[in-house]
């Protein structure tokens, strides 16, 4: 499978980086996007597991990862994320593809329904719903905020260990990739996150109702894919989720917090049958 970087400018010229992991197109193309400050990296499993003959593409939105900083924090914002990612799908000639939303991604894919519905055919929501728990979201806050600074990447083994709920990180090679994925040496020699800490200054604004944004889902074969022990994602909503949707696919991890990693086997396994279905 070929892996590639893309170096694309935005509507305003910050540069968007993203990965392409190509291995033919018998099927149709995943679009896979990551949690608010995640990168395109967190999708090397899905695209190890299930990219067999299609391609899989995946963003660093701006002021994450390998994507450029902006000078108004503002260019952080969701709709400034969408028009972004809505560009990629332009340049790469990406449509008729199944989105995978992590998250802040998930929301993504119920904008991208509402405003551009012929890119995807069908979406999965990891651990995300048009309601987002209180607990879950001062978390993510604080965490989104904060510079740690930590000395080495065993550092930052520790620290995630100490603060991320519970999620199926089974070995220390894998909170090893996960630290990386979170955060990297500056001209310091400090590790620090792989985002702009201002992002967080844009969680305090007031969020608007998201459920007329999963109505326009409803054209789209859908996937719900939960931690059982997510403050994120709470029971209520996805009761809620499912009664507007019954025809929605749950899988649900139990012992997991937010968010799962795509690549638990019983996962892959629910992702694997909704592709076949979603051709």
């Amino acid at each position: 499978m070929t892996e590639l970087v893309h170096r694309l400018s935005a509507w305003d010229g910050l540069p968007l980086a993203v990965r392409e992991w190509r291995d033919g197109d018998r099927h149709r193309p995943l679009l896979c996007l990551p949690g608010l400050v995640r990168t395109s990296g967190d999708f090397a499993v899905v695209a190890a597991t299930l990219g067999t003959g299609r391609r899989v593409i995946a963003l660093d939105y701006a002021g994450r990862g390998e994507s450029g900083r902006a000078r108004d924090v503002n260019r952080y914002a969701p709709e400034a994320c969408l028009r972004d990612v809505l560009d990629v799908c332009a340049a790469l000639h990406v449509h008729g593809a199944v989105g995978i939303g992590t998250s802040f991604g998930g929301l993504l894919c119920m904008g991208i329904a509402a405003a551009r519905p012929s890119v995807l055919r069908a979406v999965v929501l990891n651990d995300v719903g048009p309601e987002i728990g209180g607990d879950g979201a001062d978390f993510v806050r604080r965490f989104v905020a904060a510079d740690p600074a930590l000395p080495s990447v065993e550092a930052c083994v520790a620290h995630l260990r100490a603060l991320l709920p519970p999620l199926s990180l089974d070995s220390d090679e894998d909170w090893q990739t996960m630290a990386r994925l979170t955060y990297a040496p500056g001209a310091d020699g400090r590790w620090h996150p792989v985002w702009d800490t201002r992002i967080a200054a844009l969680l305090g604004r007031k969020t608007p109702d998201l459920w007329p944004l999963f109505g326009a889902l409803a054209p789209m074969k859908l996937l719900l894919v939960r931690g059982e022990e997510s403050n994120i994602l709470l029971p209520d909503t996805v009761a809620r989720m499912v009664a507007a949707r019954p025809d929605m696919a749950v899988v649900s991890l139990p012992g997991i917090g937010h968010a799962p990693t795509l690549g638990e086997p019983t996962i892959v396994a629910a992702l694997g049958d909704f592709l076949e279905r979603s051709e």
